[in-house]
Order: C-alpha cells, then structure tokens, then sequence
C-alpha cells in the first residue's frame, strides 16, 4: 500500500516503506533508545538490533480508510524510564513525519522489544 498525494505541481506516491524508514531514522535519534528491533526475530528472549538500512523491518505502517497508523519495535537503555523513552519516540516520530512529508499520524504505537545496556 502506499499514500497517494495530488498537489500543483503533479502526483506524488509514497510507500509505506519509505514511512517507515523516516519513522524508524527518527527514533533512533532519540535519548534512550539503543536501536530497533525486528517484530519477528524474537529467539531466546534476545531481540537483534537492525541496522540502518532494515529500519523498516522493525516499523509497521497501517492504512484503515484514511487514518495512518504506525507500530515500532525498539529495544531501550538500561536505566532510563521506559515510558518517557516511549512517549518522546511517539512524539519525535509525528512531528518528522509531518515535517518531512506532511503527513498526519493518528497514532505511534510503541513495543519495546527489549533492554539492554548502551554502549558509549
């Protein structure tokens, strides 16, 4: 699926992966978040950190009608407070995504996937 955008100057089409790898790029940069994590590789107990250009495997973009919805898979710093890590995903994530591609997110659902420590 994809978001269709008709503006002046022609027709703009965006697909949910490149939504994704905005929305992923931006939680990364987020104090408290050690990297993202894949919804499926759950083994052990033990979530592997995706790197940069598989950010989308750990995002998932939900279109119902005209509402976007987006899931993300991170895993968190040992020591920080996990909701406010979540709470500062969900809104760096929104505020990027409408920055970058004016888009409108009806919601940013956060699964932390695991705690590790940061390595410096």
């Amino acid at each position: 699926m994809s978001i269709e955008l008709n503006t002046n100057d022609g027709h703009v089409t965006i697909t949910n992966e490149v939504i994704a790898t905005i929305a992923g790029g931006a939680a990364v940069e987020c104090y408290g978040i050690v990297g993202m994590a894949s919804k499926n590789q759950i083994r052990d107990g033990i979530a592997e950190i995706l790197r940069k250009e598989n950010y989308s495997r750990g995002v998932i973009v939900r279109q119902e009608e005209n509402h976007l919805h987006i899931d993300m898979y991170i895993i968190v710093s040992y020591g920080t407070k996990i909701s406010e890590v979540a709470h500062n995903v969900q809104s760096q994530v929104k505020y990027t995504l409408s920055q970058s591609l004016g888009l409108s997110i009806d919601s940013v659902n956060i699964y932390i996937q695991g705690v590790r420590v940061a390595k410096d």
